[in-house]
């Protein structure tokens, strides 16, 4: 069994980067004394297009008493099933970039992205360790690449279908879910891809406002490895909580390994990913309901932060099939500052749906949706599954990678760039999938009407999504979109919530500015 057991101890990095400073530089106190005034002005550097870099969330992490004592009690009586997809897309006229899927800690290969097609597709079954997807540029342009970490468990604590996006390592990063309340557990996910140490400083807001971590606030993950910090052990007892991760020195990713139990009854379990920072504007796709009231436990949830100082006046805006659908109270909400609050949407239609946020000052959001189930075993109470949608951007992304072994929808939602999402004028859209082999299956050509949800549900066999959205004329109409992936179970259905792969940069040039002050990293 490949998943992972707490305490969690960094891997050590297997290659050593060397760094070397050339020409000497011994500076006399007296060149020291007054820095040279500079340019702000950025110059325009051409330089040659990245390798792309996404890492996958590693396997799950199991709770301390796993296989101990009565096996009737047994928190993961059976295996995790988990794997990494991932494929690369030929753009048109050209082919699919080469790559691998490697050990993040021993960099060895466990599958090759193999061009030759319209597509390139890898599967890596039962990880070890966390993976990192690397592919190649193709003439001139990034690779257009995705993959996805999934994690089927069906029965114990952690049941549930845990599936994310693998992301591209940042330095500033907003997880919105998770909480640390009893029968909660949150564990905040931090890796390292790069050569170099990075100093990562938490921060984290519960129900009350910023909570201080016990322990500080500053992480060092080492090249080449993750680090894991239980939160509940560093901030107990927050029923909602929203993680803010910087990092110096080096890139990371972070995720959030959220479960929860009612009781000894399963509440599900999911992986939270990074979101849009904060914003005036936030839109969650992928909000997969079925008809509940408010008040339900199986209602899907809206949270919402304004980290800042001030208050945020907000207006909540849910597109359906039909357009906009209003929930009482949701239209006038205040947000005190830095208090991680709950929207419950009981009462929505049962449908696919995109939450659009429009505040007075910069907040974060998320959404949970949910799935009951059957009574377990030990008592009367139905199993209930989870699942996180983190805010997106609008037009950013068009590829995901579908795991094996699960019914796939694409819910997508075109929205006007001005005050009202539903103001603009329709737009096409292509919908295309591969399956494992790479090859192309029928298209579908849909037209996306500005403030509309549509769900299109997915040929089984693909393993691959693509989304191209042509633009209106006046670009200021862009789709957002996710895939809504489920696995039917005995005691009832897994779900979780993809996001596409953000856009890498296109073109050759790049923006630089002259420092004032020598650093390394």
């Amino acid at each position: 069994m490949s998943a992972r057991t707490w305490p969690r101890v960094a891997r050590a990095v297997t290659g050593a980067g060397v760094l070397v400073l050339a020409g000497g530089a011994v500076l006399v106190a007296d060149r020291l004394s007054a820095p040279a005034l500079v340019d702000d002005v950025p110059a325009v550097v051409e330089v040659a297009p990245p390798r792309s870099t996404l890492v996958c969330p590693g396997p799950l992490i199991l709770p301390d008493d796993t296989g101990a004592g009565d096996s009737a009690f047994d928190p993961t009586p059976v295996d995790p099933v988990e794997r990494v997809d991932a494929l690369t897309v030929a753009a048109p006229g050209g082919a699919a970039a080469a790559g691998e899927v490697a050990d993040l800690g021993s960099g060895d290969v466990a599958g090759e992205l193999v061009p030759g097609g319209p597509a390139a597709v890898v599967a890596a079954p039962d990880p070890s360790a966390p993976l990192v997807v690397r592919a190649e540029p193709v003439d001139g342009e990034p690779a257009r690449v995705a993959a996805t970490a999934s994690g089927l468990v069906t029965a114990g604590d952690l049941r549930g279908l845990s599936a994310a996006t693998c992301q591209p390592p940042g330095v500033d990063l907003w997880l919105v879910g998770g909480g640390t309340a009893l029968e909660s557990s949150a564990s905040l996910v931090l890796t390292n891809p790069g050569t170099t140490a990075s100093d990562v400083d938490v921060e984290l807001w519960g129900p009350s406002g910023r909570v201080e971590l016990a322990g500080g606030a500053r992480q060092v993950v080492a090249p080449g490895a993750e680090r894991v910090l239980v939160l509940p052990a560093v901030a107990a007892e927050q029923r909602r909580v929203v993680v803010h991760v910087v990092a110096s020195g080096g890139s990371v990713t972070a995720h959030l390994q959220d479960s929860r139990l009612d009781g000894f009854t399963p509440a599900g379990t999911d992986l939270v990913v990074p979101g849009q920072p904060p914003a005036a504007r936030q839109v969650v796709p992928g909000v997969s309901v079925l008809a509940s009231a408010v008040g339900d436990k199986s209602q899907a949830v809206l949270r919402l932060l304004a980290p800042g100082t001030e208050a945020a006046s907000v207006r909540l805006t849910m597109l359906g099939a039909d357009g906009a659908t209003a929930l009482p109270g949701t239209d006038a909400l205040e947000l005190a500052p830095g208090e991680v609050t709950d929207v419950p949407l009981g009462g929505l239609p049962a449908g696919s749906w995109t939450a659009v946020v429009d505040a007075d000052v910069p907040v974060v959001a998320a959404a949970t949706t949910t799935r009951p189930g059957q009574p377990g075993p030990l008592d009367d109470t139905p199993v209930l599954e989870r699942a996180w949608s983190a805010a997106t951007a609008p037009g950013d992304g068009e590829l995901v990678a579908v795991p094996d072994g699960v019914a796939a929808t694409v819910v997508v939602t075109a929205l006007a760039d001005g005050d009202d999402p539903a103001d603009g004028r329709a737009v096409e859209a292509v919908l295309r999938t591969f399956d494992a082999d790479g090859e192309p299956l029928p298209e579908q050509d849909v037209t996306l009407a500005p403030g509309r949800t549509l769900a299109v549900p997915v040929a089984p066999e693909a393993v691959g999504v693509e989304l191209a959205v042509e633009t209106d004329e006046d670009g200021t109409v862009r789709a957002a979109w996710a895939v809504v992936v489920t696995s039917e179970n005995p005691d009832g259905a897994l779900l979780s919530v993809l996001l596409p792969a953000a856009d890498e940069p296109t073109g050759s040039q790049v923006r630089v500015r002259a420092a004032t002050r020598l650093g390394l990293g």
